[in-house]
């Protein structure tokens, strides 16, 4: 895939324009292409949006899952709220088409699908009750911006339940291949809360859980990573036979009676707009 890059004698905005650009042409791309396998290879994903699952207000009436995937949360939430109000209006928003592909094809079109940045929500002011986001945050290059998003969209008395990820995410696979083992460095918990805060979320609860899961072998490992849109720094086509093996070696040295062990460190943001 070619990606817009930015001209040498282009401004320090243009520059920063083509990097943004860039970033959302690659997870689009990276997504659009997991979605096939997302809901067989996400069982961790899953797992640990249960955590915002238990947070749910007892009513709302306008919802967004953001970064929706291929429409699991979303269509769990539609069925939950229209139970007590048939009015009910969830709405499913990813950056990447071929993830509302397979929620459309999933889940049909009784639900609400929208194509956009989280950054730059296509949703008017006061509009929502809640936003429901389950492990997409992270994957965000400016989370200041995707906060005061989420602020002005709400009303008054609505809230933001979300799922990232902190330091320490993926420790034992960054290890095994002596480098970083994620897309991205993941943020502090206290850089969420005083993002949080800044945004003008006056009630804010973090909750930072170790979750770990258990895989039978080295390709299993990085299927459930790489098959739910994330990757290693180091791009495949770099690695050699002997940078794999040396992985598998090492990753052993871990192996405890369910496994080799993944580990997430789960921040959970409660945001109430006052």
């Amino acid at each position: 895939m070619t990606l817009a890059t930015a001209p040498s004698n282009a401004t320090p905005e243009e520059q920063v324009a083509a990097a943004s650009s860039d970033w959302r042409r690659r997870v689009a791309h990276a997504f659009s292409r997991a979605a096939p396998r997302y809901g067989e290879l996400a069982t961790a994903q899953q797992a640990m949006g249960e955590a915002l699952w238990q947070r749910l207000p007892d009513h709302a009436t306008r919802v967004l899952d953001l970064g929706c995937g291929p429409g699991h949360w979303t269509a769990r939430l539609a069925h939950h709220y229209s139970k007590t109000d048939a009015s009910t209006r969830v709405v499913g928003l990813d950056l990447a088409p071929g993830m509302l592909a397979q929620a459309r094809e999933q889940h049909g079109q009784r639900l609400g699908w929208l194509c956009g940045d989280a950054a730059q929500l296509p949703l008017a002011d006061a509009s929502l009750d809640l936003v429901f986001s389950n492990l997409a945050i992270q994957w965000c290059p400016d989370l200041d911006a995707v906060l005061q998003e989420l602020q002005r969209v709400l009303r008054p008395g609505g809230r933001a339940l979300l799922n990232t990820l902190g330091p320490g995410t993926l420790a034992e696979v960054g290890w095994a291949w002596s480098r970083p083992g994620a897309l991205l460095t993941f943020l502090p918990p206290q850089v969420l809360e005083q993002s949080a805060h800044q945004a003008g979320f006056d009630a804010v609860d973090l909750e930072q859980v170790g979750e770990r899961f258990h895989y039978p072998d080295l390709p299993a490992v990085m299927a459930s990573i790489k098959g739910v849109g994330a990757q290693l720094s180091r791009p495949a086509s770099t690695l050699t036979r002997r940078d794999v093996a040396g992985a598998r070696e090492r990753y052993e040295q871990l192996r405890d009676s369910e496994g080799l062990p993944v580990t997430y460190q789960r921040l959970t943001l409660d945001l109430l707009k006052t």
